[in-house]
């Protein structure tokens, strides 16, 4: 069982959390190109790019894929497959990113939405789990408490639908202390990002109810498959990078390398250095006391490095990791009041680290119920690789089938179109999704509703 590991708190002073353990922390990472039609029509099924697969029994409006700035379409960046575990409603989650130049470190040129659509089938299975676990609560007496976190590797959501490309949708190991790293693939696991394997199916149900269900638990349980076509509509003209399947794996922090110094090494200081005063350390102390080093950044460049093919993070109700002292940073994690430093040297007083303690006071509130909103995902700068690479590809793919006087022509276009639209290229560092906390799904008169789509709250850290 994954470890939870405390970063609520920041601190200067904070070397790194603990190693040596597996975290909550859920990191997506590219799998290989989609390629099947049945899974890029799939809402079960997460994705880098590509179109999206639309959850909503009804076609969202388009314009939920615009930029605010320039009012063009966006590319989708990721799709997420994310129900709740033992709610009645499936769920996704789709992110949009503006890649023009003149649309980067402007407010909404990302984009995120959530989609809920009822699971009539789902919703009678949890009813009859339910009374199962009720009765047998009942004949044991009291339990206890249970706080598992329902978005951990352990989520029993649904079973994979047989049409879907399974060799692709299993999800890689956590990364192993004994040097597998997160290089291993194959072993199947529960996460929100993927439909369940079969086996998690209730093991409890009696045979003859397995038996009775058994072809609405692949026809019906899953509703996943989008139900509406994009064939004639605007989303299927949309811009899109090539899609690119996205697994997951549990975020595993390894324990420090000792280092060993040889017996014969030889340990010089660098005060020896004759390059300033007697002594020669006054040169690089002042050297040093001029580097201006973001504490912020460099903390996040080493946890990500454990796992550098990382493109998301996924963390419901958890603790985003920023990736520089910026203003968003000072937002979430605000310094506590101090007191003011003595102006004499009689009253010389030591000042100690200053402890950021996580708060999300500064985010809106949820639109609809008005409910607080909580960290759910960030994407981080490996996916713009990701993407950049999938496209160059395909750019590549389709220039090996023209002809001289066609691939003439298209860079001719191309040339055109530099002198009239802007240069593309994302320069975000990280962009964090906070989401309604109750999930809310209501309709204009504020009653439970069948399916909804709502747009989420989404805070960017630039790259400078």
């Amino acid at each position: 069982m994954p470890i939870r590991v405390e970063d609520d708190d920041w601190s200067d002073s904070d070397d790194e959390v603990v190693a040596g353990v597996e975290t909550d922390v859920l990191l997506g990472v590219p799998d290989g190109s989609v390629e099947s039609d049945n899974d890029l029509r799939d809402a079960a099924v997460s994705r880098i790019g590509g179109l999206p697969a639309l959850l909503p029994s009804r076609e969202p409006p388009f314009p939920s894929s615009q930029c605010n700035n320039c009012s063009n379409p966006m590319e989708l960046l990721v799709q997420i497959w994310c129900p709740f575990e033992d709610s009645t409603m499936d769920r996704a989650l789709y992110i949009w990113g503006c890649a023009r130049a003149s649309c980067q470190r402007q407010p909404r040129s990302v984009r995120a939405w959530r989609a809920l659509r009822y699971n009539a089938e789902y919703a009678a299975k949890l009813e009859k789990k339910k009374a199962r676990k009720d009765a047998q609560r009942k004949a044991a007496g009291p339990a206890p408490v249970n706080d598992a976190n329902p978005f951990s590797v352990s989520n029993p959501r649904r079973v994979v639908p047989t049409n879907s490309s399974s060799d692709k949708m299993q999800t890689p190991a956590a990364p192993s202390p004994f040097g597998l790293g997160d290089q291993i693939f194959g072993q199947a696991s529960n996460s929100p990002f993927e439909p369940s394997p079969a086996e998690e199916v209730d093991k409890d149900d009696d045979q003859s109810d397995d038996e009775s269900e058994a072809s609405s638990t692949e026809d019906s349980l899953i509703t996943a498959m989008a139900s509406t076509t994009i064939q004639e509509s605007p989303w299927m003209a949309a811009p899109s990078y090539p899609a690119t399947y996205l697994s997951t794996m549990t975020e595993y922090i390894p324990p420090v390398p000792k280092t060993k110094i040889p017996e014969n090494a030889r340990m010089e200081d660098s005060a020896d250095d004759d390059k300033g005063g007697k002594d020669g350390s006054w040169g690089l102390e002042a050297y040093e006391n001029t580097l201006k080093v973001d504490l912020v950044f460099e903390r996040f460049t080493k946890r990500i490095n454990h796992a550098a093919d990382q493109c998301l993070r996924y963390e419901l109700k958890g603790t985003p990791l920023p990736f520089a002292s910026d203003k968003v940073f000072e937002a979430l994690f605000p310094a506590p009041p101090q007191d003011p430093l003595p102006v004499t040297g009689a009253a010389f007083k030591v000042v100690s680290p200053v402890k950021r303690s996580y708060n999300v006071s500064s985010i809106p509130h949820c639109s609809v119920c008005k409910s607080s909103r909580v960290f759910e995902c960030q994407l981080m700068p490996n996916l713009i690789n990701v993407l950049r690479a999938a496209a160059k590809d395909k750019d590549t793919d389709s220039d090996r089938k023209l002809t001289d006087a066609e691939r003439i022509k298209a860079v001719q276009d191309a040339l055109k179109s530099n002198q009239t639209s802007d240069r593309r290229g994302m320069e975000w560092g990280t962009c964090m999704v906070f989401s309604c906390e109750k999930d809310c799904c209501l309709d204009e008169d504020g009653k439970d509703a069948r399916e909804c789509w709502r747009e989420e709250h989404v805070l960017v850290q630039w790259d400078e």
